[in-house]
C-alpha cells in the first residue's frame, strides 16, 4: 500500500476545487441540525486543509483522492504504514 500526504500547495486552484467538491459530493456529512449549502461545505473542507486540520492523501492502488481529519484514527494509521515502509524502503 502507498498512500501519498499531498500538500495542498502543490494543487492549482482549479484542482484543488475539483478534488473538494468531488469529496463533498460523495461523503454524507453531518453538518448538524440544518444542512450547510455546497458553498459553506467546500469553505469549510477548504479552510480544515489550509489550516492542516485536514490533510488530503492520493492512494496509488486505487488511484484515488480521499480527504482525512488529520486527527482522524484511519489517517494515523495510514501515515504510520506509510513511515514504516518508507523507513523499511531506505534501510535496506
Amino acid at each position: 500500500m502507498s498512500v501519498h500526504k499531498i500538500p495542498v500547495n502543490k494543487l492549482s486552484l482549479e484542482a484543488l476545487q475539483g478534488v473538494i467538491e468531488e469529496f463533498i459530493s460523495r461523503n454524507g456529512t453531518d453538518y448538524g441540525e440544518v444542512e450547510a449549502s455546497a458553498d459553506t461545505k467546500f469553505r469549510q473542507v477548504k479552510q480544515k486543509l489550509e489550516t492542516g486540520s485536514a490533510v488530503l492523501i492520493f492512494d496509488d492502488e486505487t488511484e484515488t483522492t480521499n480527504i482525512f481529519l488529520a486527527d482522524d484514527p484511519v489517517f494515523r494509521k495510514l501515515d504510520a504504514l506509510t513511515r514504516n515502509q518508507k523507513g523499511k524502503d531506505t534501510s535496506g
